[in-house]
């Protein structure tokens, strides 16, 4: 059994006159989603065997900021290739992946996340939010597997889905951060 973790970059700040996309920073409010999201994942104790970032800044400041939160010891590896890229490419890096990884984690932008979550599973999914994150299981061994088994999605969060109400423990585990 293999587990990915497909995450859209935090929220990003446009309110910095002629800065080019790739180098555009998270916003606040990205920061805040990202404490939301990491406490999720502690209370879970979900906590990935690699992390595969892009190397645009927002996607880099949202993997450093997420790891230190859930207290991710492990190797973070960004690459030029998550950024500008296809679906298809994607999930070539992910297949490339050492067998040793049962989880990783994938921190990239949209449509390409959106784009490789329909092409592996059977699901439709129209367009991951910032900070978003879709749980993917695959019943496989290998990861180059993926090309030709289909994942099922476990679970699907995103921030704005606490808005409203926030469970206890996420609330608590807040605090601490």
């Amino acid at each position: 059994m293999k587990t990915l973790y497909l995450i859209k970059h935090a929220k990003s700040n446009w309110s910095i006159p002629d800065t080019r996309d790739f180098e555009r920073p998270i916003s606040k409010s990205g920061a805040k989603d990202i404490n939301t999201i990491s406490s999720y994942l502690m209370i879970q104790e979900i906590l990935p065997d690699i992390i595969l970032s892009s190397c645009a800044l927002r996607a880099q400041e949202t993997t450093d900021l997420l790891a230190d939160k859930i207290d991710f010891q492990g190797k973070k590896i960004f690459l030029e290739e998550l950024y500008m890229t296809t679906a298809e490419d994607i999930q070539e890096i992910i297949m490339a992946q050492d067998d040793s990884h049962s989880s990783i984690f994938v921190v990239a932008h949209n449509p390409h996340i959106s784009e490789l979550i329909n092409l592996v599973t059977d699901e439709h999914f129209s367009k991951m939010p910032s900070m978003g994150l879709v749980a993917l299981n695959f019943d496989i061994d290998e990861w180059s597997e993926m090309e030709t088994k289909k994942g099922k999605i476990d679970f699907f969060i995103f921030p704005k889905q606490f808005k409203y109400y926030m469970p206890k423990q996420i609330r608590t585990t807040l605090n601490r951060i």
